[in-house]
């Protein structure tokens, strides 16, 4: 446990932290002096009077007529004042401040957000945060797929794909005269650009990905899905229509929580079998679920 002492000076210093910042609460509009005694007015002094006030006090100490360097201080303060209290907003937030000292923090960020928030047009900065957010995702995303195609030409796979083609194309000759090397390496990106590589999880980056971009399509994506779910109403639970098979494997993928790659890459068999169970009807998917797991013990 700590002395008494001890603690006695730890309140002392967080007091005196405290104080400082308390101190600074209201020393933010116009310094270590109140902005109404700055203009000569009472607190509650209307408009017109602060007005007034402030013209009167700007000609008397105007730099082009009081060269005193003294009264030149002095107009920069009480131009400050008048900035602050001219605008009901700002005044009402210095008055808060001044009834509310303790209240740093926010008094800080009222402060500040009136300084400097009016001046910001909300449109320009969500386009300019959509444009630089949209740049990072690009450049993510070319990065990530540069990788993943580096990672698989590496593989014997890739490696036994390409000398197939290679093969295919040069009618299983293969150049061995001298620089050959230079041609095989020049003929080895042409196959490569031609083989389609699908890597899961790196995808070929595409502008429509962005962010941005869908921002931009946000309504006519609403549109489409509005227009998608009232069709999708009135063939199904008007007309009482059966499924097509796109939007039966659909509701199959739904049901089991499977993404659309995965879903791709399943055999055709696979796809019709899961589709004629029914899955998307909940009595069908609880049947399937105990299946597989009565399989799944049995391979125990």
């Amino acid at each position: 446990m700590a002395p008494p002492v001890t603690k006695r000076w730890c309140w002392a210093l967080i007091l005196l932290f405290l104080s400082l910042f308390v101190q600074s609460s209201t020393a933010i509009y116009c310094g270590a002096e109140d902005c109404y005694a700055l203009l000569g007015v009472a607190q509650d002094a209307n408009a017109s009077d602060i007005k007034r006030s402030y013209y009167k006090l700007s000609l008397q100490h105007h730099p082009d007529k009081n060269p005193d360097p003294e009264s030149k201080k002095l107009f920069v303060k009480i131009a400050t004042a008048y900035e602050i209290l001219k605008d009901n907003e700002t005044r009402a937030q210095y008055d808060y401040a001044i009834e509310h000292p303790e209240e740093v923090f926010y008094n800080t960020a009222q402060y500040y957000r009136a300084k400097y928030g009016h001046k910001s047009d909300p449109r320009a900065v969500l386009v300019g945060l959509l444009v630089v957010l949209s740049a990072f995702q690009y450049l993510n995303n070319v990065a990530r797929y540069n990788e993943a195609i580096a990672t698989v030409k590496r593989t014997p796979a890739y490696k036994n794909k390409l000398k197939a083609l290679e093969l295919e194309r040069t009618g299983g000759v293969t150049n061995r005269k001298k620089g050959s090397k230079q041609i095989d390496k020049k003929l080895q990106e042409e196959l490569s650009n031609e083989l389609d590589l699908q890597i899961k999880g790196a995808e070929k980056p595409s502008v429509w990905d962005l962010l941005g971009v869908r921002f931009i399509l946000l309504p006519y994506t609403i549109i489409k899905l509005l227009v998608w779910y009232s069709s999708w109403v009135w063939r199904y639970k008007v007309k009482k229509a059966p499924y097509s098979w796109e939007d039966a494997s659909y509701l199959t993928r739904r049901s089991l929580s499977v993404s659309a790659d995965a879903w791709t890459n399943l055999d055709e068999y696979r796809k019709e079998d899961l589709v004629e169970k029914r899955l998307w009807e909940k009595q069908n998917l609880e049947n399937y679920f105990a299946e597989m797991r009565k399989e799944s013990k049995r391979r125990r």
